[in-house]
Protein backbone atom coordinates (compact mmCIF):
# COMPACT_ATOMS: atom_id res chain seq x y z
CA UNK A 1 0.00 0.00 0.00
CA UNK A 2 1.32 3.41 -0.87
CA UNK A 3 2.10 5.91 1.86
CA UNK A 4 -0.58 8.53 2.44
CA UNK A 5 2.05 10.97 3.68
CA UNK A 6 4.00 10.72 0.43
CA UNK A 7 0.91 11.01 -1.72
CA UNK A 8 -0.26 14.06 0.19
CA UNK A 9 2.76 16.07 -0.89
CA UNK A 10 0.81 16.58 -4.11
CA UNK A 11 -1.35 19.73 -4.24
CA UNK A 12 -4.93 19.13 -3.18
CA UNK A 13 -6.42 21.46 -5.76
CA UNK A 14 -9.51 19.30 -6.20
CA UNK A 15 -10.58 20.29 -2.69
CA UNK A 16 -11.38 23.71 -4.10
CA UNK A 17 -12.54 22.56 -7.51
CA UNK A 18 -14.94 19.94 -6.23
CA UNK A 19 -14.91 16.26 -7.15
CA UNK A 20 -16.66 16.22 -10.50
CA UNK A 21 -13.96 13.96 -11.91
CA UNK A 22 -14.50 11.40 -9.17
CA UNK A 23 -15.75 8.63 -11.44
CA UNK A 24 -12.74 8.60 -13.73
CA UNK A 25 -10.05 7.10 -11.47
CA UNK A 26 -12.41 4.64 -9.83
CA UNK A 27 -13.59 3.10 -13.07
CA UNK A 28 -10.27 1.32 -13.51
CA UNK A 29 -10.08 0.10 -9.93
CA UNK A 30 -11.31 -3.44 -9.37
CA UNK A 31 -13.84 -4.00 -6.62
CA UNK A 32 -14.79 -0.33 -6.40
CA UNK A 33 -17.82 1.61 -7.43
CA UNK A 34 -18.15 5.36 -7.79
CA UNK A 35 -21.14 7.38 -8.77
CA UNK A 36 -24.63 8.20 -7.54
CA UNK A 37 -25.28 7.74 -3.84
CA UNK A 38 -28.05 5.62 -2.29
CA UNK A 39 -31.39 7.25 -1.71
CA UNK A 40 -31.37 9.20 1.55
CA UNK A 41 -27.74 10.31 1.26
CA UNK A 42 -26.88 13.96 1.93
CA UNK A 43 -27.38 16.30 -1.01
CA UNK A 44 -24.56 17.53 -3.27
CA UNK A 45 -22.29 14.58 -2.60
CA UNK A 46 -20.75 11.75 -4.58
CA UNK A 47 -20.11 8.27 -3.21
CA UNK A 48 -17.37 5.72 -3.68
CA UNK A 49 -17.09 2.26 -2.19
CA UNK A 50 -16.40 -1.42 -2.63
CA UNK A 51 -14.64 -4.18 -0.74
CA UNK A 52 -11.17 -4.47 0.73
CA UNK A 53 -8.99 -7.52 0.18
CA UNK A 54 -10.50 -9.39 3.15
CA UNK A 55 -14.07 -8.72 2.02
CA UNK A 56 -14.68 -5.82 4.38
CA UNK A 57 -17.00 -3.25 2.78
CA UNK A 58 -15.95 0.39 2.64
CA UNK A 59 -17.81 3.52 1.57
CA UNK A 60 -17.07 7.24 1.36
CA UNK A 61 -19.29 10.26 0.85
CA UNK A 62 -17.59 13.29 -0.69
CA UNK A 63 -19.23 16.72 -0.85
CA UNK A 64 -19.07 18.66 -4.11
CA UNK A 65 -17.12 21.39 -2.31
CA UNK A 66 -14.71 19.24 -0.36
CA UNK A 67 -12.53 20.99 2.22
CA UNK A 68 -9.69 18.50 1.84
CA UNK A 69 -10.34 16.66 5.13
CA UNK A 70 -11.52 13.04 5.16
CA UNK A 71 -12.88 11.28 8.26
CA UNK A 72 -12.27 7.49 8.30
CA UNK A 73 -14.47 5.44 10.65
CA UNK A 74 -14.58 1.71 11.46
CA UNK A 75 -18.38 1.49 11.24
CA UNK A 76 -19.31 3.94 8.50
CA UNK A 77 -20.04 1.37 5.78
CA UNK A 78 -22.86 -0.21 7.78
CA UNK A 79 -24.49 2.99 9.06
CA UNK A 80 -27.68 4.39 7.63
CA UNK A 81 -26.94 6.73 4.74
CA UNK A 82 -29.13 9.41 6.34
CA UNK A 83 -27.35 9.42 9.70
CA UNK A 84 -27.53 13.06 10.86
CA UNK A 85 -23.82 13.30 11.62
CA UNK A 86 -22.90 12.50 8.02
CA UNK A 87 -25.07 15.32 6.74
CA UNK A 88 -23.70 17.76 9.33
CA UNK A 89 -20.12 16.98 8.33
CA UNK A 90 -20.62 16.95 4.56
CA UNK A 91 -22.50 20.25 4.83
CA UNK A 92 -19.30 21.64 6.32
CA UNK A 93 -17.17 20.26 3.49
CA UNK A 94 -15.82 17.08 5.11
CA UNK A 95 -15.55 13.80 3.22
CA UNK A 96 -16.79 11.02 5.50
CA UNK A 97 -16.41 7.28 5.18
CA UNK A 98 -14.76 4.13 6.33
CA UNK A 99 -15.25 0.43 6.76
CA UNK A 100 -17.31 -2.06 8.78
CA UNK A 101 -16.47 -4.47 11.59
CA UNK A 102 -18.50 -7.24 9.95
CA UNK A 103 -15.42 -9.20 8.90
CA UNK A 104 -12.85 -8.30 11.54
CA UNK A 105 -14.94 -8.01 14.72
CA UNK A 106 -12.56 -8.18 17.69
CA UNK A 107 -9.60 -8.83 15.37
CA UNK A 108 -8.42 -5.33 16.22
CA UNK A 109 -5.11 -5.50 14.36
CA UNK A 110 -6.93 -6.27 11.12
CA UNK A 111 -9.51 -3.56 11.78
CA UNK A 112 -6.75 -1.00 12.33
CA UNK A 113 -4.99 -1.95 9.11
CA UNK A 114 -8.30 -1.78 7.25
CA UNK A 115 -8.61 1.91 8.10
CA UNK A 116 -5.35 2.56 6.26
CA UNK A 117 -6.43 0.30 3.38
CA UNK A 118 -9.74 2.15 3.06
CA UNK A 119 -7.94 5.48 3.00
CA UNK A 120 -5.71 4.14 0.25
CA UNK A 121 -8.80 3.27 -1.81
CA UNK A 122 -10.22 6.73 -1.16
CA UNK A 123 -7.02 8.32 -2.44
CA UNK A 124 -7.14 6.19 -5.59
CA UNK A 125 -10.71 7.27 -6.29
CA UNK A 126 -10.79 10.86 -5.07
CA UNK A 127 -7.26 12.11 -4.64
CA UNK A 128 -4.90 12.85 -1.80
CA UNK A 129 -6.59 14.64 1.11
CA UNK A 130 -4.98 17.53 2.88
CA UNK A 131 -5.64 15.78 6.17
CA UNK A 132 -6.93 12.32 7.03
CA UNK A 133 -8.52 11.90 10.46
CA UNK A 134 -9.27 8.52 12.05
CA UNK A 135 -12.43 8.69 14.13
CA UNK A 136 -15.32 6.57 15.33
CA UNK A 137 -17.48 5.58 18.26
CA UNK A 138 -17.21 2.63 20.65
CA UNK A 139 -15.01 0.00 18.97
CA UNK A 140 -14.62 2.60 16.24
CA UNK A 141 -13.10 4.95 18.80
CA UNK A 142 -10.87 2.16 20.07
CA UNK A 143 -9.72 1.37 16.53
CA UNK A 144 -9.15 5.04 15.64
CA UNK A 145 -6.84 5.40 18.65
CA UNK A 146 -5.07 2.26 17.48
CA UNK A 147 -4.82 3.68 13.97
CA UNK A 148 -3.12 6.80 15.32
CA UNK A 149 -0.53 4.65 17.07
CA UNK A 150 0.05 2.15 14.25
CA UNK A 151 -0.33 4.32 11.13
CA UNK A 152 0.91 7.84 11.94
CA UNK A 153 2.60 7.85 8.52
CA UNK A 154 -0.81 7.56 6.84
CA UNK A 155 -3.15 9.53 9.12
CA UNK A 156 -2.74 13.09 10.35
CA UNK A 157 -4.90 12.99 13.49
CA UNK A 158 -7.44 10.96 15.43
CA UNK A 159 -10.64 11.78 17.32
CA UNK A 160 -11.69 8.66 19.26
CA UNK A 161 -15.18 8.85 20.74
CA UNK A 162 -16.09 6.58 23.73
CA UNK A 163 -13.36 4.14 22.80
CA UNK A 164 -12.46 2.07 25.86
CA UNK A 165 -8.92 3.40 25.83
CA UNK A 166 -7.66 1.29 28.70
CA UNK A 167 -6.92 -1.14 25.88
CA UNK A 168 -8.42 -4.56 25.31
CA UNK A 169 -6.38 -6.33 27.98
CA UNK A 170 -6.99 -3.67 30.61
CA UNK A 171 -10.68 -3.13 29.98
CA UNK A 172 -11.48 -6.83 29.95
CA UNK A 173 -9.60 -7.30 33.20
CA UNK A 174 -11.76 -4.51 34.63
CA UNK A 175 -14.93 -6.21 33.38
CA UNK A 176 -13.75 -9.48 34.90
CA UNK A 177 -13.41 -7.74 38.28
CA UNK A 178 -17.00 -6.55 38.18
CA UNK A 179 -18.56 -9.84 37.13
CA UNK A 180 -16.32 -11.88 39.43
CA UNK A 181 -17.39 -9.76 42.42
CA UNK A 182 -21.07 -10.13 41.56
CA UNK A 183 -20.81 -13.89 41.10
CA UNK A 184 -18.71 -14.48 44.22
CA UNK A 185 -20.89 -12.46 46.61
CA UNK A 186 -24.37 -12.81 45.16
CA UNK A 187 -24.54 -15.99 43.11
CA UNK A 188 -21.77 -18.39 44.19
CA UNK A 189 -23.86 -21.51 43.60
CA UNK A 190 -25.74 -20.38 40.50
CA UNK A 191 -24.67 -20.96 36.92
CA UNK A 192 -23.92 -17.52 35.59
CA UNK A 193 -20.82 -17.31 33.39
CA UNK A 194 -17.88 -15.06 34.21
CA UNK A 195 -15.52 -16.44 31.58
CA UNK A 196 -16.14 -19.34 29.22
CA UNK A 197 -19.28 -17.61 27.99
CA UNK A 198 -21.55 -20.02 26.06
CA UNK A 199 -22.52 -19.52 22.43
CA UNK A 200 -26.02 -18.38 23.37
CA UNK A 201 -24.92 -15.01 24.72
CA UNK A 202 -28.47 -13.70 24.56
CA UNK A 203 -29.59 -16.32 27.08
CA UNK A 204 -26.53 -15.68 29.25
CA UNK A 205 -27.35 -11.96 29.28
CA UNK A 206 -31.00 -12.64 30.09
CA UNK A 207 -29.99 -14.93 32.96
CA UNK A 208 -27.65 -12.31 34.39
CA UNK A 209 -30.15 -9.45 34.05
CA UNK A 210 -32.86 -11.53 35.71
CA UNK A 211 -30.54 -12.46 38.57
CA UNK A 212 -29.41 -8.88 39.09
CA UNK A 213 -32.99 -7.61 38.97
CA UNK A 214 -33.98 -10.12 41.65
CA UNK A 215 -31.01 -9.08 43.79
CA UNK A 216 -31.82 -5.41 43.40
CA UNK A 217 -35.15 -6.04 45.11
CA UNK A 218 -33.42 -6.95 48.39
CA UNK A 219 -31.27 -4.86 50.77
CA UNK A 220 -28.44 -7.42 50.62
CA UNK A 221 -28.57 -7.51 46.85
CA UNK A 222 -28.47 -3.72 46.58
CA UNK A 223 -25.44 -3.56 48.88
CA UNK A 224 -23.43 -6.12 46.94
CA UNK A 225 -24.41 -4.70 43.57
CA UNK A 226 -23.11 -1.33 44.75
CA UNK A 227 -19.82 -2.90 45.87
CA UNK A 228 -19.31 -4.69 42.54
CA UNK A 229 -20.06 -1.54 40.57
CA UNK A 230 -17.63 0.46 42.71
CA UNK A 231 -14.90 -2.17 42.22
CA UNK A 232 -15.53 -2.14 38.46
CA UNK A 233 -15.53 1.68 38.25
CA UNK A 234 -18.99 1.82 36.69
CA UNK A 235 -20.89 5.11 36.65
CA UNK A 236 -23.54 5.76 39.28
CA UNK A 237 -25.92 6.96 36.58
CA UNK A 238 -27.85 4.82 34.13
CA UNK A 239 -30.63 4.32 31.61
CA UNK A 240 -34.07 2.96 32.44
CA UNK A 241 -35.70 -0.10 30.84
CA UNK A 242 -36.80 2.03 27.87
CA UNK A 243 -33.27 3.29 27.28
CA UNK A 244 -34.04 6.78 28.58
CA UNK A 245 -31.59 8.70 30.75
CA UNK A 246 -32.47 8.83 34.42
CA UNK A 247 -31.84 12.05 36.36
CA UNK A 248 -28.19 12.45 37.32
CA UNK A 249 -27.97 11.44 40.99
CA UNK A 250 -26.79 13.94 43.55
CA UNK A 251 -23.63 12.56 45.21
CA UNK A 252 -25.28 12.54 48.64
CA UNK A 253 -28.42 10.69 47.52
CA UNK A 254 -27.28 7.14 48.23
CA UNK A 255 -30.50 5.54 46.98
CA UNK A 256 -30.25 7.30 43.62
CA UNK A 257 -26.52 6.54 43.37
CA UNK A 258 -27.13 2.84 44.04
CA UNK A 259 -30.00 2.75 41.54
CA UNK A 260 -27.72 4.34 38.97
CA UNK A 261 -25.04 1.71 39.62
CA UNK A 262 -27.60 -1.06 39.13
CA UNK A 263 -28.88 0.52 35.92
CA UNK A 264 -25.32 0.82 34.61
CA UNK A 265 -25.00 -2.93 35.12
CA UNK A 266 -28.37 -4.13 33.91
CA UNK A 267 -30.45 -1.25 32.51
CA UNK A 268 -31.09 0.12 29.05
CA UNK A 269 -30.60 -1.50 25.66
CA UNK A 270 -26.83 -1.92 26.11
CA UNK A 271 -26.32 -3.10 29.70
CA UNK A 272 -22.79 -3.59 30.92
CA UNK A 273 -23.52 -7.22 31.75
CA UNK A 274 -24.74 -7.87 28.19
CA UNK A 275 -21.53 -6.58 26.66
CA UNK A 276 -19.58 -8.55 29.25
CA UNK A 277 -21.23 -11.66 27.80
CA UNK A 278 -21.42 -11.04 24.05
CA UNK A 279 -18.07 -9.38 23.46
CA UNK A 280 -16.24 -11.71 25.84
CA UNK A 281 -17.63 -14.67 23.92
CA UNK A 282 -16.37 -13.16 20.65
CA UNK A 283 -12.95 -12.44 22.12
CA UNK A 284 -12.57 -15.85 23.72
CA UNK A 285 -13.52 -17.52 20.45
CA UNK A 286 -11.02 -15.52 18.41
CA UNK A 287 -8.27 -15.72 21.04
CA UNK A 288 -8.76 -19.42 21.68
CA UNK A 289 -9.11 -18.93 25.43
CA UNK A 290 -9.62 -16.51 28.28
CA UNK A 291 -7.44 -13.36 28.07
CA UNK A 292 -8.39 -11.95 31.50
CA UNK A 293 -7.07 -12.60 35.00
CA UNK A 294 -7.52 -11.44 38.56
CA UNK A 295 -4.64 -13.31 40.17
CA UNK A 296 -3.02 -11.00 42.69
CA UNK A 297 -5.85 -8.45 42.61
CA UNK A 298 -6.80 -6.92 45.96
CA UNK A 299 -10.47 -5.95 45.78
CA UNK A 300 -10.29 -4.13 49.11
CA UNK A 301 -7.78 -1.76 47.48
CA UNK A 302 -10.03 -1.31 44.45
CA UNK A 303 -12.98 -0.49 46.68
CA UNK A 304 -10.87 1.97 48.68
CA UNK A 305 -9.97 3.76 45.41
CA UNK A 306 -13.60 4.13 44.29
CA UNK A 307 -15.27 7.53 44.04
CA UNK A 308 -16.28 8.98 47.44
CA UNK A 309 -19.99 8.96 46.66
CA UNK A 310 -19.78 5.29 45.71
CA UNK A 311 -17.90 4.32 48.88
CA UNK A 312 -20.44 6.27 50.93
CA UNK A 313 -23.28 4.46 49.15
CA UNK A 314 -21.70 1.04 49.70
CA UNK A 315 -21.23 1.70 53.42
CA UNK A 316 -24.80 2.92 53.81
CA UNK A 317 -26.27 0.00 51.86
CA UNK A 318 -24.25 -2.52 53.87
CA UNK A 319 -25.39 -0.94 57.14
CA UNK A 320 -29.04 -1.05 56.04
CA UNK A 321 -28.72 -4.71 55.03
CA UNK A 322 -27.01 -5.70 58.25
CA UNK A 323 -24.01 -6.97 56.30
CA UNK A 324 -20.34 -6.77 57.24
CA UNK A 325 -18.42 -5.06 54.41
CA UNK A 326 -15.09 -6.25 55.76
CA UNK A 327 -16.35 -9.83 55.81
CA UNK A 328 -17.42 -9.62 52.18
CA UNK A 329 -14.06 -8.17 51.16
CA UNK A 330 -12.37 -11.05 52.98
CA UNK A 331 -14.65 -13.48 51.15
CA UNK A 332 -13.51 -11.96 47.88
CA UNK A 333 -9.88 -12.29 48.98
CA UNK A 334 -10.40 -16.01 49.68
CA UNK A 335 -12.32 -16.80 46.50
CA UNK A 336 -10.18 -18.74 44.00
CA UNK A 337 -8.86 -16.47 41.30
CA UNK A 338 -9.13 -16.79 37.51
CA UNK A 339 -5.95 -17.16 35.50
CA UNK A 340 -5.58 -16.06 31.89
CA UNK A 341 -4.54 -18.21 28.94
CA UNK A 342 -1.17 -16.68 27.93
CA UNK A 343 -1.85 -17.24 24.22
CA UNK A 344 -5.18 -15.41 24.55
CA UNK A 345 -3.44 -12.47 26.25
CA UNK A 346 -0.92 -12.36 23.41
CA UNK A 347 -3.80 -12.28 20.93
CA UNK A 348 -5.23 -9.13 22.56
CA UNK A 349 -1.77 -7.60 22.79
CA UNK A 350 -1.30 -8.04 19.04
CA UNK A 351 -4.53 -6.12 18.51
CA UNK A 352 -3.23 -3.04 20.28
CA UNK A 353 -1.72 -2.05 23.62
CA UNK A 354 -1.94 1.70 24.12
CA UNK A 355 1.61 2.62 25.06
CA UNK A 356 1.45 6.39 24.54
CA UNK A 357 3.54 6.32 21.34
CA UNK A 358 1.78 9.26 19.70
CA UNK A 359 3.21 11.07 16.69
CA UNK A 360 0.03 12.77 15.51
CA UNK A 361 -2.50 14.81 17.54
CA UNK A 362 -5.30 12.92 19.27
CA UNK A 363 -8.46 14.35 20.86
CA UNK A 364 -10.46 11.86 22.94
CA UNK A 365 -14.13 12.35 23.85
CA UNK A 366 -15.99 10.26 26.46
CA UNK A 367 -19.31 10.48 28.32
CA UNK A 368 -18.82 10.64 32.06
CA UNK A 369 -21.72 8.17 32.45
CA UNK A 370 -20.66 5.59 29.85
CA UNK A 371 -21.28 2.11 31.24
CA UNK A 372 -19.42 0.29 28.44
CA UNK A 373 -16.37 2.48 27.80
CA UNK A 374 -15.94 3.44 31.43
CA UNK A 375 -14.50 6.90 31.85
CA UNK A 376 -11.62 5.78 34.10
CA UNK A 377 -10.03 4.19 31.03
CA UNK A 378 -9.32 7.68 29.70
CA UNK A 379 -7.00 8.21 32.66
CA UNK A 380 -5.01 5.14 31.62
CA UNK A 381 -4.65 6.44 28.06
CA UNK A 382 -3.52 9.83 29.32
CA UNK A 383 -1.03 8.21 31.68
CA UNK A 384 0.47 6.22 28.79
CA UNK A 385 0.97 9.43 26.82
CA UNK A 386 2.62 11.11 29.83
CA UNK A 387 4.94 8.16 30.38
CA UNK A 388 5.98 8.37 26.74
CA UNK A 389 6.47 12.14 26.88
CA UNK A 390 3.69 12.85 24.39
CA UNK A 391 1.18 14.91 26.35
CA UNK A 392 1.59 17.82 23.91
CA UNK A 393 -0.10 15.71 21.24
CA UNK A 394 -3.06 14.65 23.40
CA UNK A 395 -6.18 16.44 24.60
CA UNK A 396 -8.99 14.67 26.44
CA UNK A 397 -12.56 15.93 26.74
CA UNK A 398 -15.66 14.81 28.61
CA UNK A 399 -19.39 15.13 27.99
CA UNK A 400 -21.94 15.28 30.80
CA UNK A 401 -24.20 12.52 29.53
CA UNK A 402 -25.18 8.98 30.48
CA UNK A 403 -25.06 5.83 28.37
CA UNK A 404 -22.71 4.45 25.78
CA UNK A 405 -21.61 6.99 23.16
CA UNK A 406 -24.64 9.22 23.77
CA UNK A 407 -23.33 12.31 21.99
CA UNK A 408 -25.38 14.65 19.86
CA UNK A 409 -24.27 15.21 16.25
CA UNK A 410 -23.32 18.75 17.24
CA UNK A 411 -21.01 17.55 20.00
CA UNK A 412 -19.26 15.27 17.54
CA UNK A 413 -18.98 18.03 14.94
CA UNK A 414 -17.45 20.25 17.63
CA UNK A 415 -14.66 17.77 18.32
CA UNK A 416 -13.95 17.29 14.60
CA UNK A 417 -13.93 21.07 14.12
CA UNK A 418 -11.53 21.52 17.04
CA UNK A 419 -9.17 18.95 15.56
CA UNK A 420 -9.33 20.65 12.15
CA UNK A 421 -8.28 23.91 13.79
CA UNK A 422 -5.42 22.07 15.49
CA UNK A 423 -4.27 20.74 12.11
CA UNK A 424 -4.53 24.16 10.46
CA UNK A 425 -2.66 26.07 13.15
CA UNK A 426 -0.28 23.42 14.47
CA UNK A 427 -1.27 24.09 18.09
CA UNK A 428 -4.23 23.57 20.39
CA UNK A 429 -4.58 27.14 21.73
CA UNK A 430 -7.61 26.42 23.90
CA UNK A 431 -9.57 24.76 21.11
CA UNK A 432 -10.53 21.85 23.36
CA UNK A 433 -11.68 23.69 26.49
CA UNK A 434 -15.25 22.85 27.53
CA UNK A 435 -16.35 26.42 26.78
CA UNK A 436 -14.88 26.32 23.27
CA UNK A 437 -16.27 22.88 22.50
CA UNK A 438 -19.71 23.95 23.75
CA UNK A 439 -19.54 27.06 21.60
CA UNK A 440 -18.65 24.92 18.58
CA UNK A 441 -21.52 22.59 19.47
CA UNK A 442 -23.92 25.53 19.60
CA UNK A 443 -22.75 26.64 16.17
CA UNK A 444 -23.59 23.19 14.80
CA UNK A 445 -26.98 22.66 16.47
CA UNK A 446 -29.64 24.56 18.34
CA UNK A 447 -29.09 22.78 21.66
CA UNK A 448 -26.09 23.75 23.81
CA UNK A 449 -23.19 21.36 24.22
CA UNK A 450 -22.59 19.37 27.38
CA UNK A 451 -18.80 19.36 27.48
CA UNK A 452 -17.56 19.74 31.04
CA UNK A 453 -14.38 20.02 33.07
CA UNK A 454 -13.74 16.58 34.50
CA UNK A 455 -10.91 14.57 36.01
CA UNK A 456 -11.42 10.83 35.61
CA UNK A 457 -10.56 8.44 38.43
CA UNK A 458 -7.35 6.46 38.23
CA UNK A 459 -8.00 3.32 36.18
CA UNK A 460 -7.61 0.33 38.46
CA UNK A 461 -6.44 -2.22 35.86
CA UNK A 462 -3.84 -0.43 33.70
CA UNK A 463 -1.96 -2.54 31.18
CA UNK A 464 0.92 -1.19 29.11
CA UNK A 465 2.32 -4.51 27.93
CA UNK A 466 4.98 -6.82 29.29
Amino acid sequence: MSSGRVRRTVAVSMAAAGVAALAAPAAAAGGRDTGPCPSGSPSKVTCTGGELADGTPYRFVVPDRWNGVVIVDLDFATRAVDEPLTGELTDRGYAVGGTARTVTGWNIAAAIDNQAAALDRFEDAVGAPRWAVASGRSMGGFVSAGTAQVHPDVFDAAVPFCGGLGGAVGQWNQKLDTVFTLKSLLFPGRYLPVTGVPADTGQATQDWVSALTEAQATPRGRARIALAAAVGQLPNWGLDADGKATPKPRPGDVDAVQEGMFLALAGGEQPYIGQAMSSRRSIETLAGGNPSWNTGVDYAEQYAAAKPEQRRTVRKMYARAGLDLGADLRTLARTPRIAADPDAVRYLEKGIVFDGDLRIPVLTVNPVGDQISTVAQQQSYGLAARRAGNTALLRQSYVDTVGHCTFTPGEQVAAITAMTKRLKTGHWSGTTSPATLNRLTGAAQEEPGRYMAYRPPVFNRPYFGN
